[in-house]
């Protein structure tokens, strides 16, 4: 999968970063350096590429400073398959739960899926034509078929089949050109479809096969099983979809793809482990306890971060080369308490800033994706016109900051509590009372006094995320 994007520079990297994210230079910087290296060590012409492993990194911070969105946002600009899971929901081997291989399984199934999106695209013209032609032989039956169908007129057709020939052409063309303009989108035609046949083999196992072989096991029944077509009535616009989806299916090598989505994940899939310290031991633990499985489970990571092969349904994905990103809070365990093997494949260790009130004042305005352009585009979805005032934005962003002092620091998901609390009464209202195209200015004096009681209420656990 070649593009663009790949050529990015770290400097081109985090100014891509930057227009998601305030603040945490730092962190961007290393995963800027990160990604950058992935393209340095695909331009190494020497047997050397091969040993070159990425340096993974482990981010600390408190929640809501970004973590999360540095790791995503970064997959997005490499265009790589990346998946997030929670360290706290994978238990040891033996232990009911997920097994920490599931996170290479679901690397690989979003890598077969940015893959199968790409070929897609390669094929969606050639299929589309296909579906075209389908179509008009449903609607416009070719002469031969058309002729015998009709009572004795099968002689009129061996003597003048030309004639008959052209006829169907242009009636043909004529329909195409209905078809390509949706004229005859809402006309119902019947269609041959495939029946999905169901293979209930859930209790095979009982919890003693793991996902990958239940997914085998079931992909290996439903091939055995013969493809049974039935018959369904659509209108065209529906049939062109299902029709379109089968005949793309057909035009794709499944194999190729499969071979391909495992050599995307392999060298460019990121795996974002959050909450990491919760699988850490806290200090001057005594052991036992419920916090039993934690060190097996850091055990159990051990392996896939420094690099093992994990069978999947698409087949076997080496780990080497996969970027990890870490992350936790460490407000009760410290990245010590990790196991000391666990820690040496993290060596990048950057730590994220609490967010002071000014980054709050700029994550309000600044992001392509700032709450108050989101909540500006759903009042506008309804035709309502919707505006902040620029002392009102600052108002927003002190109280928010007041708050997080207060009750609990939760970062820039607090600001989510006060966009809410601000704005719920007018999103109540749209449209009954407020009709369209109103106009509806957010104050200075009007944050203060919507937002007076959330400030002197110290009971907020009805808005803490």
């Amino acid at each position: 999968m070649t593009n663009q994007k790949l050529s990015l520079t770290p400097r081109q990297i985090v100014a891509e970063l930057d227009k998601y994210i305030i603040g945490q230079k730092d962190a961007k910087r290393n995963v800027a350096i990160a990604l950058r290296n992935r393209i340095r060590r695909m331009m190494v012409k020497t047997d050397i590429q091969k040993d070159i492993v990425p340096n993974n990194i482990l981010m600390i911070g408190s929640t809501g400073v970004g973590k999360t969105e540095i790791a995503r946002r970064l997959a997005k600009i490499a265009q790589a398959p990346f998946t997030k899971v929670e360290a706290s929901k994978f238990t040891e081997v033996g232990y009911v739960g997920r097994d920490v291989e599931s996170m290479v399984r679901d690397l690989v199934e979003q890598s077969v899926h940015l893959v199968r999106e790409v070929k897609n695209e390669e094929v969606k013209e050639k299929a589309a034509a296909a579906v075209e032609e389908t179509i008009l032989d449903i609607l416009i039956p070719p002469v031969k078929n058309a002729g015998f169908k009709q009572n004795n007129l099968a002689i009129a057709q061996e003597e003048d089949p030309r004639s008959d020939e052209e006829l169907n052409e242009r009636t043909r063309e004529r329909f195409r050109e209905k078809l390509q303009n949706g004229e005859l989108d809402d006309r119902k035609i019947e269609i041959n479809v495939k029946a999905s046949s169901p293979v209930g083999i859930g209790m095979i196992g009982n919890g003693m096969m793991d996902d990958a072989s239940m997914a085998g096991l079931q992909d290996m029944i439903s091939g055995m099983m013969p493809k049974k077509m039935k018959k369904r009535k659509l209108t065209i616009a529906e049939a062109r979809k299902v029709l379109l989806e089968e005949e793309i299916s057909k035009l794709i090598d499944f194999d190729e793809l499969k071979e391909e989505a495992i050599r995307l994940a392999e060298n460019n899939g990121i795996i974002f482990i959050d909450e990491i310290d919760k699988i850490a031991s806290k200090s001057g633990k005594n052991g036992g306890g419920p916090d039993v499985s934690r060190e097996g489970v850091q055990r159990d990571l051990l392996p896939i971060v420094e690099g093992t092969a994990v069978t999947t349904k698409y087949g076997v994905i080496n780990t080497d080369h996969v970027l990890f990103i870490a992350a936790g809070a460490f407000h009760v365990s410290k990245p010590s308490d990790l196991i000391p093997e666990l820690q040496g494949r993290f060596p990048i260790r950057v730590e994220l800033n609490a967010l002071t009130e000014d980054d709050f004042s700029r994550i309000l305005r600044e992001p392509k994706n700032a709450l108050t352009k989101q909540y500006q585009a759903l009042f506008e979805a309804e035709d309502v016109s919707l505006e902040f005032t620029e002392d009102a934005i600052d108002e927003l962003a002190r109280l928010a900051f007041l708050i997080n002092q207060e009750v609990e620091n939760i970062g820039a998901r607090r600001l989510h509590t006060v966009m809410s609390h601000l704005l719920n009464d007018f999103l109540f209202d749209v449209p009954d009372t407020i009709e369209p195209n109103s106009k509806i200015m957010i104050t200075h004096e009007m944050v203060q006094e919507r937002l007076s009681t959330l400030v002197k209420n110290r009971d907020l656990s009805q808005y803490i995320l």
